[in-house]
């Protein structure tokens, strides 16, 4: 039987992005294969069931939807193998304790490196010193891990360089449910949103942070005959508008999305743009491809290897406008041979495979606990 696990998040349902959906998908699978993975988070309007713990919350003053959680453990936790941090925040700290009390492995899966809400909470004048400070708070939070898992290669070696030599770091994509995430009909979908059918749809879909880079779409389209659909919210959203409208752009900004109606939205979109540097994975063009759409994403961070050139899409050089708009015409060129190649992927990208995964570093853990 798997190990009993602990789960402590920061960020939990009904907020979804890329860890939420991460955590929540783990904790089915890992229960259909007969495990237990509780889930400890800060208490919101989700309503608990069976094996979830919210702890008393306020909300997160600099971003909407975030919410601070104390960093205790529930009485009812109890009887852990081991303890798994999927944030180096309050309720990462809370797991660290937990772990620490009862002397079973701790491990942590890195998601969003703690500098990007830096701009969040401080001035211009300040970001570069509290991003600073938040690298330096994170790095001692992961030294104190058994194991630490990245969802890429490439933010896998970042860590390695970072962390403590004593510390195995290992690369774990977080996995799609290629159940949900399938090629579907998106005609009820575009009509639904009233979106144009004689034209490619160019969209991207999720947090609509300043640090995504979500401008460089509209820059890139700005001389192309498509429309742009953007899903999600967040606080670049107004910006976004306001610089569509400037360009003279046909910009559709569907806000959230329900998550059944996202593989609808992945299968209109002829080419799915993601111009985030920073990305430690990118979950949402692994579930773009999962449904038959290829993904124009920058040259840099963990898209540098989610992005197969010429199979599941193509890059394009950081800052370089003219080498997205052409990465962009090149996969609307070449649709249909890269739609067959996403689809040829999905078995590659599963939750199946991350679960199948997930119980080896465990077990790994344990046996050199």
């Amino acid at each position: 039987m798997p190990p009993a696990v602990a789960a402590f998040t920061d960020t939990y349902l009904p907020t979804v992005n890329g860890v939420t959906y991460t955590i929540a998908s783990w904790r089915d699978r890992y229960a259909e294969r007969g495990g237990r993975m509780d889930v400890v988070y800060p208490a919101s309007s989700h309503d608990p069931s069976a094996g979830e713990f919210p702890v008393w919350s306020v909300p997160f003053p600099f971003y909407d939807g975030f919410r601070l959680g104390v960093p205790r453990v529930p009485a009812s936790v109890t009887d852990v193998d081991l303890v798994h941090a999927h944030s180096p925040f309050l309720l990462g700290i809370g797991g660290y304790r937990l772990a620490r009390r009862e002397s079973v492995p701790f491990v942590v899966s890195y998601h969003t490196p703690t500098s990007e809400y830096a701009e969040y909470v401080a001035p211009d004048s300040l970001s570069g010193g509290v991003a600073a400070l938040s690298g330096r708070y994170e790095q001692w939070f992961l030294d104190r891990a058994d194991l630490v898992m990245a969802p890429s290669e490439a933010t896998t070696e970042e860590l390695r360089a970072a962390v403590d030599d004593s510390v195995p770091v290992r690369a774990h994509p977080n996995g799609v449910d290629v159940r949900r995430f399938a090629p579907t009909d998106p005609a009820d979908f575009i009509e639904r949103h009233d979106l144009p059918s004689d034209r490619p749809l160019v969209g991207y879909t999720g947090r609509h942070g300043y640090e995504k880079n979500l401008g460089a779409i509209l820059d890139a389209v700005s001389a192309l005959d498509v429309t742009v659909v953007f899903g999600g919210e967040g606080p670049a959203t107004s910006e976004l508008r306001r610089r569509a409208d400037d360009l003279g752009i046909d910009a559709r900004f569907l806000g959230f999305l329900d998550r059944d109606e996202l593989p609808a939205f992945y299968a209109s979109l002829s080419a799915f743009a993601f111009p985030s540097p920073v990305e430690t994975q990118g979950i949402v063009a692994l579930e773009a491809n999962a449904c038959g759409t290829p993904v124009v994403g920058v040259d840099r961070g963990a898209l540098s290897e989610t992005i197969e050139d010429g199979e599941t899409g193509y890059h394009f050089d950081h800052g370089d406008t003219q080498d997205f708009r052409e990465a962009i015409e090149r996969t609307l060129d070449e649709r249909e041979s890269l739609r067959a190649a996403c689809l040829d992927r999905r078995d590659d990208i599963s939750l199946e495979r991350a679960l199948d995964r997930l119980e080896a570093a465990y077990d790994t853990v344990l046996e050199s606990d």
